[in-house]
């Protein structure tokens, strides 16, 4: 659930109550016609949300281990009460989620113009991602830490990183159907085979260069070898 779909009005929790309303029969020239209430709900709901995860980056950024943040203790931090973080999330698993999303870079918007500059974008921003690992205390640490956590990564897993990796498959079956890659190939391990080099400059590295180009010279090292015979080299 986004940060954008979470959530309506939240008068209670942000203490608007019935601040702003016209009572019925008074209207803003006293003729008598009732006037609507200004809609104040979404942007105070955003503005709780925003509260609610700088607060849980705060925690993390001050060292505060996963299994010691509460939801009482986020809410003390944010300046909320516990109400309002549960009607945003069932529980702290899936708040974290969340934490993490805001912390990374935004998921890409394929250019759909050939499998090859999609793989690229794709690569990119599993690159920018890494980068961030190695910059944001934020992300290195709790992704150390969400290993000791099943439900958190189960959480992360089904939320982040699974809908990019359908998505990647995607690309590569449009490729298939469109005769840029061979049909004889599984996917999924096809798949892996474009992500596993990024993956283990991004992690399993830490040292090693993760330059602009990397994506670009990933895809078509690759490429060269699943291509159709008959397919001309790009």
């Amino acid at each position: 659930m986004s940060l954008a779909d979470r959530g309506t009005a939240d008068g209670r929790a942000t203490g608007s109550g019935t601040a702003g309303r016209v009572p019925a029969g008074r209207g803003a020239a006293g003729s008598g016609t009732a006037v609507e209430p200004p809609v104040r709900g979404r942007p105070r709901s955003e503005a709780v949300e925003r509260a609610i995860i700088e607060g849980t980056m705060n925690l993390l950024e001050d060292g505060v281990p996963l299994a010691e943040i509460s939801i009482e203790r986020i809410a003390r931090t944010a300046g909320v009460g516990k109400a309002a973080i549960y009607r945003r999330w069932s529980g702290k698993e899936e708040l974290f989620v969340d934490v993490l999303r805001a912390a990374e870079p935004q998921d890409p918007e394929l250019p759909g113009t050939s499998m090859r500059d999609d793989l690229i974008v794709l690569l990119e921003a599993l690159r920018r991602r890494g980068l961030a690992n190695r910059s944001s205390a934020i992300l290195h640490n709790v992704h150390a830490q969400m290993k000791s956590s099943p439900k958190i990564w189960a959480a992360y897993h089904n939320t982040a990183i699974e809908p990019r990796r359908r998505m990647a498959v995607e690309v590569l079956r449009r490729g298939q159907e469109n005769g840029e890659l061979r049909a004889d190939l599984d996917l999924e391990l096809v798949n892996d085979m474009f992500v596993g080099p990024m993956l283990v400059r991004a992690i399993l590295r830490p040292e090693a260069d993760l330059s602009e180009e990397l994506p670009e010279r990933i895809v078509d090292a690759l490429l060269a070898g699943l291509r159709p015979v008959s397919s001309p080299a790009r």
